[in-house]
C-alpha cells in the first residue's frame, strides 16, 4: 500500500488566510466586490473566488473605479492607491498582511527621517523587482528605494555612502545574510551601515521544515502557482534535498508513470497553496494503481 502524507507546515500563512476569509465575508454581501491584484499567487484559489463573484482587476482599471468596494491583498499597497481610494469614494477592504504593514511603516519612517534632516542615506530592499509587496514598500520612499534582487546586484549600491537594507517579507534568510555579509566587508569605514532582518519567521521556518519532509519520502510533489515568489525559494529547497521532486499547479499535472514502484509521497506547498488542493491531489494519487 502506497503512503501519501500532505505536509503539515504547508498551505496558506496567516496573512493569506485572513485576506481570503475577508473575501468570503464580504462575497456573502450584495455589493460586487474588487481586488486589486491577484488574492492569492495561486490560479486554482484565484478560480475558486472568482466562482463566488471575486472580481480582479490591476491598478489601471483601479483608477478607473468610482464608488466601488476593493479588496487589498496581503502583499500591501503603496500610498497612492489609498489617495486614489480617497478621490474616486473607492471603499477599501484592507487585508494587508499585519507582517508587511509593519515593515511599510518602519520603512516610511526612515525615508521621512532621511527627508527631514537632509541626509543622502540609500534605503535599499532585498526583494523581487515588481512583486506586489515590494512594490508597496518601494512606494514608501516616493520610488527612491533601491531593489536588490541577489548578491549579483549589489553593486547598485554606493559603498562611500550610508545603507539602510530591509528584506521583502518573504525572502531567504540565508540569501539575506549573505547580502549584509558582503555590504559589511565592502562599505567605506565613513558610510554606516544597519540591516533589519524583516523576513516573516511564518514563512522562513517552513524552510528547515521542508527540508526533513522532503528527505522523508521517495518522491515529493511540491504544489504552487507558478506565480509564488516564496514558492520558487522552497521547491528549490525541496528539490535539493530531493531530486525527485516535482512542481505541479494542479492535480492534473501528476503524471502517474512517476508513481511505478514509489512507495512514499509527500505533498506539499507554498504558503499560497490551498490545503483542499492539495488534499485533490492526494486523492488523485491514492486512486492510481
Amino acid at each position: 500500500m502506497r503512503k501519501v502524507e500532505i505536509d503539515r507546515n504547508s498551505g496558506f500563512c496567516f496573512g493569506v488566510t485572513t485576506a481570503i476569509k475577508k473575501a468570503e465575508e464580504e462575497l456573502t454581501k450584495d455589493q460586487t466586490l474588487y481586488c486589486l491584484g491577484d488574492i492569492v499567487h495561486n490560479g486554482q484559489e484565484c478560480n475558486r473566488l472568482k466562482e463566488l463573484g471575486l472580481k480582479t482587476i490591476n491598478h489601471s482599471e483601479f483608477s478607473e473605479l468610482k464608488d466601488a468596494k476593493v479588496l487589498l491583498r496581503a502583499h500591501g499597497e503603496p500610498p497612492q492607491t489609498y489617495l486614489t481610494a480617497q478621490k474616486n469614494h473607492i471603499k477599501i477592504i484592507d487585508a494587508t498582511c499585519p507582517v508587511v504593514l509593519r515593515l511599510q511603516k518602519r520603512i516610511k519612517q526612515e525615508f521621512d527621517t532621511m527627508i527631514r534632516q537632509g541626509e543622502k542615506r540609500q534605503i535599499a530592499i532585498f526583494g523581487k523587482n515588481g512583486h506586489a509587496e515590494v512594490m508597496g514598500l518601494v512606494g514608501q520612499t516616493q520610488g527612491q528605494a533601491i531593489v536588490i534582487e541577489s548578491i549579483n546586484e549589489v553593486d547598485k549600491l554606493d559603498f562611500t555612502k550610508d545603507i539602510r537594507l530591509y528584506s521583502q517579507t518573504t525572502k531567504s534568510l540565508d540569501e539575506f545574510q549573505e547580502i549584509v555579509s558582503y555590504i559589511q566587508k565592502n562599505i567605506s569605514p565613513q558610510a554606516t551601515f544597519l540591516y533589519y532582518d524583516t523576513i516573516c519567521r511564518q514563512v522562513a521556518n517552513r524552510m528547515s521544515e521542508i527540508r526533513k519532509f522532503a528527505a522523508s519520502h521517495d518522491l515529493i510533489f511540491f504544489v504552487c502557482g507558478h506565480k509564488s515568489s516564496n514558492g520558487k525559494i522552497l521547491f528549490h529547497e525541496c528539490h535539493k534535498i530531493n531530486p525527485n521532486s516535482y512542481q505541479i499547479d494542479n492535480p492534473q499535472d501528476i503524471n502517474p508513470t512517476l508513481l511505478q514502484g514509489v512507495q512514499s509521497v509527500g505533498i506539499c506547498g507554498a504558503t499560497s497553496t490551498p490545503k483542499w488542493l492539495m488534499e485533490a491531489c492526494k486523492e488523485i494519487i491514492l486512486n492510481i494503481p
